[in-house]
This record gives structure tokens, sequence and C-alpha cells, in this order.
């Protein structure tokens, strides 16, 4: 930060929330990553593995869900702008160490304004989804590290978490 005092973007002078003005911001690329899981008893991941989970397709059905989720984050979040996404992946991949699954997703646009509260909308809705479509068999279940792993473009420049793999 260079001597500069770190301030909210999202606070006005008086202290009242508004959304910041981008009007006069450039259009460039902007990516970012996140990621999330969630931990469950093994007995629950064979389940989800071997597709016998009631409601159905556990994987399919949250990684849709955390693509829609990213495309409606203005709407659940307020003060965010609502953005032309170009792209959102969501991947869903089995970690026997946890035991559980991990999910990561990427948000990418041109425009005046960064995506990752996109991809972190993204992480946080499909590991919702995986937690009900799940919970019949295990309630018990965590949902944890929602992060940000990685961002790039815009005024503020590259972001690469520091515990990121």
């Amino acid at each position: 930060m260079s001597g500069q005092k770190p301030s909210l973007t999202h606070i006005g002078a008086s202290g009242e929330a508004h959304m910041v003005d981008v009007s006069d911001k450039a259009e460039t690329v902007r990516i970012a990553t996140a990621e999330g899981h969630v931990k469950m008893a093994p007995e629950t991941l064979a389940l989800i593995r071997q597709g016998n989970a009631k409601k159905g397709d556990v994987i399919g059905t949250a990684r849709l869900a955390g693509i829609m989720a990213a495309k409606r984050t203005a709407d659940l979040i307020p003060l965010c702008h609502p953005l032309m996404l170009t792209k959102v992946t969501v991947e869903i991949d089995e970690d026997t160490a946890l035991p559980g699954l991990r999910v990561t997703a990427t948000a990418k646009l041109t425009g005046k304004t960064g995506v990752e509260m996109e991809a972190l909308t993204a992480v946080s809705v499909a590991c919702l989804t995986i937690y009900d479509m799940a919970k019949a068999a295990d309630k018990a279940m965590e949902i944890g590290g929602i992060r940000l792993l990685e961002k790039s473009g815009g005024k503020s420049g590259d972001f690469r978490h520091p515990e990121a793999r």
C-alpha cells in the first residue's frame, strides 16, 4: 500500500454505505479464483461418489448451482455491480484427506470491476448445495476454507493467496 492508509471502498466519508462509481475505470480482463470445501464422513463421501444420494447427482447439481449463483451475485450481495460474466467454471474434486469435496470456482470478464465476489459466491453456493443434497446422510458436514485464491486485472493488480496450492 506504499504509505497509503487502507480504506473501505464502499463506505463514504460520513460512514454511509454506497456503490463504488466505476464509470472512469478502464476495462481490463479480470479473472478471480476462489476455493472452499465440505468436510464429511467417509461414508457420505462414498455415497456421493457412487451416485446414491437420495436427491440425485450431488456434484453435477452443485456445479450448476455455483455457476448460476455467480451470475446472480449482484442480487445477493448489496452494493455489488451487476456484471456480464464471460466465463464461470466450478470444479468439485474428492479429497480423501478431509474427507470431503473441494470446490474451486473461476469467474472471468472484460470490464471495469473485479469478479472476486462472483467466484466466492459460486464456491459458497456450490458448498451449500452439496450440504443440502447430502444432509439426509450426514447433518454433521462442515463447510469451510472459503477464500480468494487469486485474482488478476484492474488497477489493484494481481493477488495470489500466500497459502494457495
